[in-house]
């Protein structure tokens, strides 16, 4: 299910279904999986109450866990505000922005977890990346950033 708490130019709740299918498949990830696109208002709620960081983020993925209940895989919310500004200062669409963002957050949900895995993330996402037709990756972002 999609739910969009804040409307993105050029991006609907079907084509997102339909980019999200399509990326699940790409990722091997099995079962259902539900987005919400909202406010950093929103982000940083669900950011304070399952990390502890009282700031909003771009992207959570919550993992069913070992065993997904009813073929389910997991949720995945995206501030919608930092996806716009993201998409502003790279020079691409909102709506390509969301979809990388969903990318990364359907890798979370397959197991992959670029803070510890020696940059397996991160080679996987470039591929997908590349076969899905989308501009950089987050995780290649992410590499790029200079230490703070």
């Amino acid at each position: 299910m999609i739910v969009i708490r804040k409307p993105v130019p050029g991006l609907n709740a079907a084509a997102l279904t339909r980019f999200v299918t399509r990326a699940k498949g790409a990722t091997r990830l099995k079962g259902s999986v539900d987005v919400l696109l909202a406010g950093n208002s929103d982000l940083r709620a669900l950011n304070r109450r399952f990390r502890g960081k009282n700031r909003p983020t771009d992207v959570l993925s919550f993992p069913a866990g070992d065993s997904p209940r009813n073929g389910f895989a997991g949720d995945i919310a995206i501030s919608v505000d930092i996806a716009s500004q993201n998409a502003k200062r790279l020079g691409h669409p909102t709506a390509e922005e969301i979809k990388i963002l969903c990318l990364h957050g359907l890798l979370h949900l397959a197991g992959f977890d670029h803070e510890r895995d020696h940059g397996q993330m991160a080679k996987k996402e470039l591929s997908l990346r590349r076969r899905l037709g989308l501009a950089s990756g987050l995780t290649e972002r992410i590499a790029a950033r200079p230490s703070q």
